[in-house]
């Protein structure tokens, strides 16, 4: 069975570099979106909005725009040589949805750059990974309220982009060790949700063996986060994995009720598990980077990434 492998790492950004904003998912508030470009430009960034962002789908309200537009300008701004990043608005539901119309074969041949968004975003993540074999960075997306509003999610993603070396070293005050223990593996992962929905799918790894896995997921009942991990485990997707990082479970239960089940579904595969490590939707997100060879100390709340993730 194939396992989870380092990827291409993009380069950094420097000043001035162009970063162009696409929606893949779901509608995006324009005074948000404005709000974004503001922080965006404050970092001496270049972006330009996709054409089809502010769109809405005539028919479903959960879309920004039709399936095809929003591929077009996923794969216009990826295969533009002046683009040097693209950074996703928002995530709600849709990238599914339009990730089987994008020319793979194209956007490989438009070479790596840097690639941001998590919740939804997940799906391309995977995508990202198989077809491309990139490093993408699960952070804090343009139009977000937890990024507009929150200097520490601003500062992680752009010591993240600028000078990735300064944060090789991921820590979280208030982790703490699930299962203890140290791995070692590669990064990948995103919402759980997803990435249950991704089971069999042309764009998803067959197994997260080799891989530190990132979950965490939003507005879930308890019940159903056992289902995702359940059908993980029963698929044989988790089978090998060396280590588990769970980040926020915001709008679910309370974690006093999650916990057990987490520890349950978990604690049977003999790896590192670290809980609260300060990932996904919450105030403050890290930005994880995915397809990085890296170390998991659970007991101490700290992931330490074996190289920059940009070059």
């Amino acid at each position: 069975m194939s396992r989870v492998g380092e990827a291409t790492r993009p380069a950094r950004l420097a000043p001035g570099a162009r970063v162009a904003v696409v929606a893949p998912s779901g509608p995006v508030p324009e005074e948000r979106l404005q709000a974004g470009l503001d922080v965006l430009r404050g970092w001496d960034l270049d972006p330009v909005v996709a054409p089809h962002v502010l769109d809405r789908h005539g028919t479903f309200a959960y879309l920004a725009g039709r399936d095809t537009d929003r591929a077009a300008d996923l794969q216009a701004a990826w295969c533009d040589p002046a683009v040097d990043a693209v950074l996703c608005a928002r995530g709600g539901y849709g990238a599914q949805r339009m990730t089987d119309l994008l020319d793979w074969e194209a956007m490989r041949a438009a070479g790596p750059k840097v690639f941001v968004g998590f919740s939804d975003i997940t799906a391309l993540h995977e995508a990202f990974a198989t077809r491309l074999g990139l490093v993408t960075l699960h952070g804090p997306m343009a139009a977000g309220i937890d990024f507009i509003k929150n200097a520490r999610a601003q500062e992680h993603l752009r010591a993240t982009l600028f000078a990735p070396e300064t944060v090789r070293v991921i820590a979280s005050s208030d982790a703490t060790p699930l299962v203890p223990g140290r791995a070692r593996g590669v990064t990948l992962g995103g919402c759980l949700a997803l990435l249950a929905a991704e089971l069999g799918t042309p764009h998803a790894r067959p197994s997260a063996r080799g891989g530190l896995l990132c979950l965490e997921d939003v507005g879930e009942e308890t019940y159903r986060i056992d289902r995702y991990l359940t059908q993980l485990l029963r698929a044989g997707w988790l089978d090998g994995v060396r280590g588990v990082l769970l980040g926020s479970w915001k709008e679910c239960e309370s974690y006093e009720r999650l916990r057990p089940m987490l520890a349950d579904r978990l604690g049977g595969l003999g790896v590192p598990v670290v809980e609260n490590f300060g990932f996904g939707h919450c105030e403050g997100a890290l930005t994880m980077p995915f397809g990085v060879g890296a170390e998991l100390d659970a007991d101490a709340g700290i992931l330490t990434l074996e190289r920059p993730a940009l070059r």
